[in-house]
């Protein structure tokens, strides 16, 4: 077995943040879904970012590429304050270089490929590369000790997930000492465990890497007229070739450490992922304080209910409520309201996710029901409650969540 783990400015940190999110349309349309808001007051890179920091980790490049503004601006306001320049600490923006092609970023191999400049420089003796679009707490340390226990070349984590639910992603199978064996793509039948026939191993998108195998695997890529993609092209090919791959099982951090890991990166599955952060013990626990996550949060007043004459009282019940909100006689229930969001006499929001600065009309319904920022329901309107009116109006998902995009006219 290899050193026990390396020291932090042995590691350089890569996070693909680049992607267009076509699955999350329409609440991808102006911005990376990265820099999608996610649990009230976050944004999803706020994960990533925040488990780095916490790991010890405070050197690290943003791969970015697609609509980018927003994402800039909130790490900027984030994690600027945070981290200190005269100690080598910095989350770098890195747009495609466009050095060796006349292209953007075709594929996660690419995006690396393209700035191995970046590696030529630091001499890191291993890259961390990650997602920056999944809603999870992870100490990438522990990581990083088991990829060096095992002189791994590259390290994936993964978790148990039902086999149904993973066909989206990449499913490893394994030998007894960790060694991954296998590798698929999105399978349409996800091989199960041996000893349980209904769960399978999926990739989460996390590695260590050894960055001469890095290297070495993105240059021989880049020569190839492949999909130049991690998961559908370079890990399956190492695989195969008998190279030095280990499954990391995947641990939560913080007080109550679940493995709760979510890719969301579809609608149903950002609903889905705002319905868990609302259950009475959620597996995601955003008020640890021993593994906080990280944001910028706007000077904004503190939550207020008012009760209007007329109106029976406001009535919360399992809700998240951000700062700025005002909810005046209305009902709130099973849903996350962003910062800024008022809500008129009488209005109802169920099961519903309600961004930034959204106005919701008196006697206005909604349930199950994704707002975009910035949106003014009319009062009196109903949405979540006529699958066809709603089809005609605005995005409908597979599961029946209905999404109003931004700047929506509404009448």
């Amino acid at each position: 077995m290899g050193q026990a783990r390396p020291h932090q400015r042995d590691v350089t940190v890569m996070v693909l943040a680049g992607g267009e999110g076509q699955r999350l349309h329409p609440l991808t349309q102006s911005r990376a879904k990265p820099g999608v808001r996610f649990g009230g007051t976050y944004r999803m890179i706020d994960f990533t970012l925040s488990n780095c920091v916490n790991s010890g980790l405070r050197r690290i490049h943003l791969l970015t590429q697609y609509a980018s503004m927003s994402l800039s601006r909130h790490v900027r306001r984030t994690w600027g304050p945070r981290l200190n320049d005269d100690m080598d600490e910095f989350v770098d923006f890195v747009p495609p270089q466009r050095l060796f092609s006349d292209r953007w970023y075709a594929g996660t191999a690419d995006a690396i490929f393209q700035n191995l400049f970046l590696l030529q420089e630091e001499r890191p003796q291993h890259v961390l590369l990650l997602s920056g679009d999944h809603a999870y707490k992870m100490d990438y340390s522990l990581l990083l000790q088991y990829h060096c226990q095992h002189e791994a070349e590259l390290t994936v984590s993964c978790l148990k997930m039902r086999r149904e639910s993973a066909t989206q992603l990449g499913v490893l199978q394994i030998d007894r000492d960790g060694r991954v064996v296998g590798f698929l793509e999105k399978p349409a039948d996800p091989p199960a465990l041996p000893d349980d026939e209904e769960h399978c191993l999926v990739n989460m998108g996390v590695y260590a890497w050894r960055t001469t195998s890095l290297v070495e695997q993105v240059v021989a890529d880049a020569r190839t007229d492949s999909h130049h993609d991690f998961g559908r092209d370079i890990i399956p090919a190492m695989v195969a070739a008998g190279r030095a791959v280990y499954a990391y099982p995947f641990v939560g951090a913080g007080r109550s450490p679940n493995s709760y890991w979510r890719d969301i990166g579809t609608i149903a599955s950002y609903w889905q992922a705002h319905m868990d952060l609302i259950a009475p013990l959620p597996e995601l626990d955003l008020y640890d304080d021993l593994w906080p996550i990280y944001t910028y949060k706007a000077p904004l007043p503190p939550v207020k209910t008012v009760h209007s004459g007329g109106h029976p009282p406001p009535h919360i019940g399992c809700a998240i409520l951000c700062a700025g909100c005002i909810v005046k006689s209305a009902t709130v229930r099973d849903s996350v309201l962003s910062p800024g969001v008022v809500l008129e006499p009488g209005a109802e929001v169920v099961e519903s996710v309600v961004m930034d600065d959204v106005t919701v009309g008196e006697g206005a319904r909604l349930r199950r029901v994704i707002v975009d920022e910035g949106v003014h329901i009319p009062a009196g309107y109903v949405i979540g409650y006529d699958p066809q009116a709603d089809a005609e109006r605005f995005v409908v998902a597979d599961n029946g969540i209905v999404v109003v995009q931004k700047r929506s006219a509404l009448d």
